[in-house]
């Protein structure tokens, strides 16, 4: 792409600018004027409808979980990834659970998907006040768990957005196997 292409015109760059004035925008100012010729610029490509309901909602969700984060920006977290398959009676469970348990215990709150199995585990782990959740709409699948149910919480569409905040929002990762930590071998392999 040219610079051309990446560019909008001069009055309705200054537009942006009264705009993001009129609304009261002060801080990072360029970068909310970036996004503002972005989405500007989308409309003038020729992007199609769906492609922008994607951006729009991805917009949306990630302005949804900042706002979640905001509060704990100052705070230590971990995220635990694992198997929504994973059952209570599983030794995983506990050792999730008792990970998260250890890790709140030091101050650290435990992000996770909100969803069953390990998620769960280490939700309960941590405890309601040490937990933060980010959790995935799917239409006969995952729900948040009881113990996220009640902490804080972002529901999202997109597997993409969820696993952004999931990562961007933790300077810690446990990554637990799936449900069973049985592996085979295919014979062609």
């Amino acid at each position: 792409m040219t610079d051309e292409s990446n560019s909008l015109p001069p009055e309705v760059t200054d537009a942006i600018r009264v705009l993001l004035d009129e609304a009261g925008v002060t801080a990072n100012k360029a970068l909310i004027a970036r996004i503002l010729a972005t989405g500007v610029m989308l409309g003038t490509d020729g992007t199609s409808r769906l492609d922008l309901k994607i951006t729009s909602a991805a917009i949306a969700e990630m302005r949804e979980a900042f706002a979640l984060f905001r509060p704990f920006a100052s705070r230590r977290k971990v995220t635990v990834f694992g198997s929504a398959r994973t059952q209570m009676d599983s030794p995983l469970y506990h050792r999730a659970r008792d990970v998260a348990a250890a890790l709140a215990a030091q101050d650290w709150m435990v992000v996770t998907g909100a969803g069953p199995g390990i998620m769960q585990a280490a939700a309960e782990g941590a405890g309601t006040d040490m937990s933060l959740g980010v959790s995935i709409q799917l239409p006969f699948e995952e729900k948040p768990n009881d113990i996220v149910a009640d902490a804080p919480r972002v529901e999202m569409k997109y597997f993409f957005t969820r696993k952004l905040m999931l990562v961007k929002e933790s300077s810690g990762f446990v990554c637990l196997p799936g449900a069973s930590a049985r592996w085979t071998r295919c014979s062609s392999c």
